[in-house]
């Protein structure tokens, strides 16, 4: 009997070897016979050249006009309680749910909705299944979670089926199947499901984005990204309560994650330069390669720490991830992407955005440089093309992005045009055909580096509509209306007074 890719997942449960904590997948087929199963790497293999036709195409897709955007959150941490502090700021939202396994969580946010004088929300609190009944409330337009990585698809999917669009924290998808899924339950229910990459909306990253769609580039060679932060403190602070729910990271997830060998965490580095190439939007990705270090911290982090506190003796032992991770990817029209990833060694944030051109050159850490020759420009020169090419959405929101806040401002902007497309019935920037192929570099790159470094193909989740889908929209054509509000230096048309 032949084990299909939902089959296979029923009985495995996590798409790699050793791997702990795989999401939830669909089960709408038969349970297969043990016996059958495929090995995980097989699997992912397999479903790289996955060949099930379109159902929909959601490139492009305008959605229903929405005046009041009904917002529900799922998942209020860190990332969650920024994300209703900041859609308290956007005019058109009603911040309608608020769902997470602890009740302190769910009082928080509900004391950011007060303090902005906007009406409490229902609250959906208790197990971690919760997150059902708020998707299966008829509440919610858009459903927008920021939980663990595991629960991510789970939660998107049940936005979809349950009437609602969905926006999913990065990355959106663990596995090779959750990746299917998003784009099969996107298309079937044609319901957005937008994975929140905020970096996609960073200023430098939307003006070079822009100096690329004005030619400037000349055709775009080669691109470098990366998420190299140095996550020490983070992973290591620990839970105070019994629940092991008020750390950094709750109940230690993050550090669990850290056993997978594999990019855990590809879209920042990847999405923007996947923008300026048009992946998905006239070029696609064709195959990649990847590689990755030993391990030389976390084991011995470990072993220090639990030397230190009991609590940690449970890691000792474990097999955590190499420090640096590469990928190459190689396109259809010939140009190369390098994506890292390193969140255990002691060195300086950086997220690498370079873009190389035939005309023209640009990165951004450790400073930003745009250069047409061996020389890069000046201040003055930066500051010229700065005006000439500065993106219509930072002119409409860019300085009320910096007073509200969220990573220096591209957190607001990316929740504002999300809401101002949602409202104008516009396609979104990021759908689901992105959230997928960003996101499946995660299980592509396990592949890769569990043979040897053998190229993988990355699948095309737009089954060939790649090559005549449309660039997404740069100007604010047919949207740029959605005000703010409670922004105390913002005039009477939602613009800030300067």
């Amino acid at each position: 009997m032949k084990t299909n890719r939902r089959d296979f997942f029923k009985v495995t449960g996590a798409v790699g070897a050793g791997i702990a904590a795989g999401g939830l997948t669909s089960c709408s087929q038969p349970q297969a016979e043990p016996q059958a199963e495929p090995s995980a790497m097989q699997f992912i293999k397999d479903a790289a050249v996955n060949t099930n036709p379109q159902q929909f195409n959601m490139c492009g897709y305008a959605a229903p006009k929405l005046d009041k955007v009904r917002v529900g959150f799922v998942g209020i941490g860190d990332r969650g309680s920024g994300a209703v502090k900041r859609m308290t700021y956007i005019d058109g939202v009603e911040i309608v749910a608020l769902c997470d396994i602890r009740q302190a969580a769910v009082d928080g946010a509900q004391k950011i909705l007060a303090d902005a004088g906007l009406p409490k929300a229902k609250e959906f609190v208790g197990n971690e299944q919760e997150f059902k009944k708020l998707c299966d409330s008829g509440l919610c337009d858009l459903v927008y979670t920021a939980t663990p990585w595991e629960w991510h698809v789970p939660v998107g999917l049940a936005a979809m089926e349950g009437g609602a669009h969905a926006a999913l924290e990065v990355s959106a998808a663990k596995t090779m199947d959750e990746c299917w899924q998003m784009v099969e339950t996107s298309e079937r229910t044609k319901k957005h499901c937008v994975i929140l990459e905020n970096c996609c909306y960073d200023f430098f990253e939307l003006l070079t984005l822009n100096m690329v769609r004005q030619g400037v580039f000349g055709d775009l060679i080669h691109g470098e990204g990366a998420y190299i932060h140095d996550l020490d403190y983070w992973h290591f602070n620990k839970p105070q309560d019994e629940k092991m729910t008020d750390g950094a990271y709750t109940k230690m997830w993050r550090l669990y994650e850290n056993q997978r060998q594999a990019n855990v965490y590809p879209t920042h580095g990847l999405g923007p330069i996947c923008q300026a190439m048009n992946i998905n939007r006239g070029d696609k990705m064709d195959y990649l390669t990847a590689m990755i270090s030993d391990d030389f911290t976390l084991k011995n982090r470990i072993e220090e720490k639990a030397k230190e506190d009991p609590f940690f003796e449970k890691f000792v032992g474990m097999d955590m991830r190499g420090n640096m991770d590469t990928q190459m990817i190689r396109t259809n029209k010939g140009r190369t992407i390098l994506i890292q990833h390193d969140v255990s060694s002691p060195r300086p944030y950086s997220r690498i955005h370079m873009l190389s051109g035939t005309k023209c050159f640009a990165q951004k850490w450790p400073l930003q440089h745009i250069a047409f020759g061996h020389d890069v420009v000046d201040e003055a020169g930066m500051e010229e093309l700065r005006e000439k090419y500065e993106p219509e959405i930072i002119k409409r929101v860019g300085e009320m992005a910096k007073q509200v806040g969220g990573h220096g401002g591209m957190d607001f902007i990316m929740d504002w045009r999300l809401i101002d497309c949602l409202r104008n019935g516009l396609p979104v920037d990021m759908d689901v055909y992105d959230a997928a192929a960003w996101s499946s570099l995660t299980p592509l790159s396990e592949w890769s580096i569990a043979n040897g470094s053998k190229p993988i193909e990355v699948p095309d989740f737009t089954r060939g509509a790649w090559k005549t889908n449309k660039p997404i929209e740069l100007t604010l054509a047919g949207g740029g209306t959605t005000k703010v509000r409670n922004l105390t230096k913002a005039n009477a048309e939602g613009q800030l007074d300067i």
